[in-house]
């Protein structure tokens, strides 16, 4: 057995793996190439592969960033390990253990004190390890030395015939009585709400705004909240990484939440999206509190993930 670092000869090879072993998250060569080669941040010397008698047996994608990230600039003694996989006729002969251990040692040369399994800004593949499809990365990784954090969820809903139920409806009310008004974006609201999610949510928020609107969908895919005074105080959005389906994120600034903004925001965007045809709603990643908020609107958990993180 031999580990290489990356070459895209190794493409189809490692796309192909991906798909025998990740049954959960199938992936095509355009998607591997989006999120992994073409980051800015990608390394080849830190995405390795194993083979065996010159086939691809194992993969292993790590990350130390080289371009600042927002207002988390470099996080320079943070990396990742972005995905890790082997072939299942391959598995308990120590190409695991040997991947990871390559990527650990390059990465503490680098500086890196922290890795962080999977859950890498902007483009990861997974935001934690997967409890229920991959059982056995969880019981791998911990045996290297990878301690569990908080949960976090993917969660989705039906949208077929979806009504504004009439408890909403009244809350609107009362909220409107109050001063506050519901839109579709409008770009004379553009530079207002780029600053209302960097101050409010921060520079990540921000970035998914202002793709929308370079790329001509904020008009179609964002809702504003709008006080007395016509400022903004809320906003939901969805189609993040161009699937119209992907809802999110959604905030409310904390002086207008006694009005059930939140609610009415997140009922009003399924609204939007049953109108157009778009009849499945999910996201990949929520908290607990988010959980709850999300259940109560009918929206159901479909998978679960935990955080992992080692000192190296």
């Amino acid at each position: 057995m031999q580990i290489l670092n990356y070459s895209q000869k190794y493409e189809k090879e490692v796309v192909d793996l991906w798909n025998k072993t990740l049954t959960a998250d199938p992936i095509t060569v355009q998607k591997f190439r989006k999120q992994a080669l073409f980051d800015e941040n990608f390394d080849p010397e830190l995405c390795y592969v194993a083979t065996e008698n010159d086939q691809v047996v194992g993969f292993l994608l790590s990350t130390k960033r080289k371009f600042p990230y927002l207002e988390r600039g470099l996080e320079p003694t943070r990396g990742w390990i972005n995905v890790m996989f082997v072939d299942q006729a391959y598995r308990r002969k120590g190409i695991g253990t040997a991947l990871v251990q390559r990527a650990e040692e390059k990465l503490k040369s680098l500086g890196v004190e922290t890795v962080t399994l999977a859950a890498y800004s902007p483009n990861y593949f997974f935001p934690g390890v997967d409890k229920d499809n991959y059982s056995d990365a969880i019981k791998f990784f911990e045996k290297m030395g990878y301690k569990a954090g908080k949960e976090s969820y993917s969660m989705c809903k039906d949208l077929h015939g979806y009504q504004i139920s009439q408890g909403t409806l009244d809350k609107m009310a009362k909220a409107q009585e109050a001063g506050f008004s519901f839109i579709n974006f409008e770009y004379k609201y553009a530079l207002e709400l780029l600053e209302f999610l960097k101050d409010e949510f921060g520079g990540g928020w921000k970035r998914n705004a202002l793709i929308s609107m370079q790329n001509n969908l904020a008009e179609d895919c964002i809702l504003l909240v709008l006080n007395a005074e016509q400022k903004i105080v809320g906003f939901c959005m969805r189609m993040i990484d161009g699937n119209p389906m992907r809802f999110g994120p959604i905030g409310v600034k904390a002086e207008a939440r006694n009005y059930g903004i939140g609610g009415i925001l997140f009922d009003l965007m399924q609204f939007e999206m049953a109108k157009r045809g778009i009849y499945h709603l999910f996201f990949l990643s929520t908290d607990e509190p988010g959980r709850r908020f999300y259940e109560r609107h009918g929206v159901k958990v479909f998978r679960t993930f935990v955080d992992y993180q080692k000192t190296i």
